[in-house]
């Protein structure tokens, strides 16, 4: 838990945008730990907001910290707030190649509904769109696939920079959440 928490980018977030799939949101939320972010965000206007379960011990979002926005106005502005560069993933001529990104500094990916994809709100009030290229027949990637696809791609970046290799959470705040996990998994094992 230690050396884990050495390692997670509170500058890399992800959004969720009215993800109807409880699977979806599962594999997302598992992507999210694996690559070392810290939080999540949610925006759910269309759809039901989904029940996620800290129970059980195979479950990602135990560790991971999720915020809830009522709007995606709400979430982007509080992103902006913390320094964030805001790209919503959006198939147009105007969207940049993921593998042409800085995923370096602070940046939060935005990923749509199964069927809809990212809401025109979400896309327009982006600082950019960004496409994962295809080379077949299909224009898009499952969500959960697409946002583990981006989230490595960002690993394999600040890897090469060495943004693991140096804690980006103070010591003390390192040192609160490693009480609450322990905390929290101490609960499950009850």
């Amino acid at each position: 838990m230690v050396d884990v928490l050495a390692r997670r980018q509170p500058d890399l977030t992800v959004v969720i945008e009215n993800v109807h799939d409880p699977h979806n949101i599962s594999a997302v939320l598992r992507s999210c730990d694996a690559v070392g972010l810290l939080t999540v965000h949610l925006v759910y206007t269309i759809e039901e907001w989904p029940e996620l379960s800290r129970v059980s011990s195979a479950s990602a979002v135990k560790w991971l910290d999720i915020v809830r926005h009522e709007s995606i106005e709400a979430c982007y502005q509080a992103l902006r707030a913390q320094g964030f560069t805001i790209y919503a993933t959006h198939l147009s001529a105007a969207s940049r190649d993921l593998y042409d990104l800085d995923l370096t500094g602070p940046v939060a990916l935005v990923f749509g509904n199964e069927h809809r994809g990212v809401s025109d709100e979400a896309v327009a009030n982006a600082d950019g769109s960004v496409v994962i290229p295809m080379m077949g027949m299909v224009q898009s990637l499952n969500i959960s696939v697409a946002c583990a696809v981006s989230l490595y791609e960002a690993l394999r970046q600040r890897r090469a920079v060495g943004a693991y290799d140096r804690p980006k959470l103070s010591a003390e705040e390192r040192q609160a959440r490693l009480v609450r996990w322990l905390q929290r998994e101490r609960r499950v094992l009850e």
